[in-house]
């Protein structure tokens, strides 16, 4: 072969290694004309390009965080602000550079029905820009307020609705918390709480603990209502309510039985010492455990216990029917 034809040759090989070398390339810069399903891409604060791209690999965004780099330096916007942002899997560079250039997206914020509002602050500084503490913090603060709260009171327990929330950037505490009293304030309007003393003899912040006690202590909605029958027919003839989830509220985080010691915890949650209602709600209860308080079943019981795995509580009128059910679930290999 002669020189010239070599060096053409030679040309033409080099050639093509750039062009399938370009081609390779352009797959990483535009992967896929149908990006994939969007992600939540969190972007701590003070990060670098390098702890960015490697953030969007492990999050399948790009496949090669050295292309990313690349990419950045020659067409710029390399600083990106800390946040939690929407972004596309296996997207384009450009349309990544963009989502990251764009504002944060909104969070949901879940709080299932019983949740305490211990439990609701770590569901909230779980958020970026949000800390449990300074949630408590707020809501203890007395400055953002339920129209239920007795005068004096500081305590937002049982008045926060369970419910999924939008958060957006930059929201404060307090506006979360207005918005959760908000809520209630609606469901409650629905529900008719005001009209509590006339329904069932007691105010409409009663009615809220006897909804927080059903929320804890009934696990099928058929036994809700007849939960609500038990402690407004102990609170007529002066008994305690003997109700485990308040000395579990006593108790504090971490607790999830109770040993006969701590049936004599002294505290004004320990129903098995107290007499009455406790003093504000052991947790925030849903719209049923509400109208549960509202309308209660009508008869004679008294007391109830647990007899299926399921959570299916037995009632009675009498304590001997009460001992009854307790050896079914004991039976059971309930604990009774």
């Amino acid at each position: 072969m002669s020189r010239p034809r070599a060096l053409a040759l030679g040309i033409a090989v080099l050639l093509s290694l750039v062009a399938v070398a370009g081609l390779w390339v352009e797959s990483h810069i535009n992967p896929s004309a149908h990006p994939g399903a969007v992600v939540d891409v969190t972007i701590p604060s003070g990060s670098s390009t390098d702890s960015i791209a490697g953030i969007l690999v492990a999050d399948r965004v790009i496949s090669s965080s050295f292309w990313f780099r690349v990419y950045l330096r020659l067409h710029g916007g390399s600083h990106f602000d800390a946040g939690v942002y929407a972004v596309r899997e296996h997207d384009s560079y450009p349309a990544v550079v963009k989502a990251l250039g764009g504002p944060e997206v909104s969070r949901a914020l879940v709080i299932p029905e019983g949740f305490t509002v211990g439990q609701i602050a770590a569901r909230v500084g779980a958020l970026p820009g949000h800390s449990a503490a300074h949630f408590l913090a707020v809501a203890d603060g007395g400055t953002v307020r339920s129209p239920f709260e007795p005068a004096g009171s500081a305590d937002l327990e049982g008045l926060l609705f369970p419910d999924t929330y939008t958060v957006t950037p930059g929201e404060s505490d307090a506006t979360i918390l207005g918005q959760m009293i908000g809520r209630f304030d609606q469901v409650a309007a629905q529900i008719g709480l005001a009209r509590a003393p006339a329904g069932v003899g007691v105010s409409p912040y009663q009615a809220v603990i006897v909804a927080s006690l059903i929320e804890r202590e009934a696990k099928q909605a058929t036994d809700r209502p007849r939960v609500a029958e038990v402690v407004y027919n102990r609170l007529a003839k002066g008994m305690r309510l003997q109700i485990d989830a308040t000395v579990l509220y006593a108790l504090g985080p971490g607790h999830t039985s109770l040993s006969a010691a701590d049936l004599q915890v002294e505290s004004p949650y320990n129903t098995y010492l107290v007499t009455g209602l406790p003093p504000g709600p052991i947790a925030n209860p849903g719209r049923a455990a509400l109208e549960a308080a509202l309308h209660p079943s009508i008869g004679d019981y008294l007391y109830y216990v647990v007899v299926e795995p399921d959570g299916t509580e037995a009632f009675s009128a009498t304590l001997a029917g009460q001992e009854a059910n307790i050896a079914l679930a004991r039976s059971r290999g309930l604990e009774g």
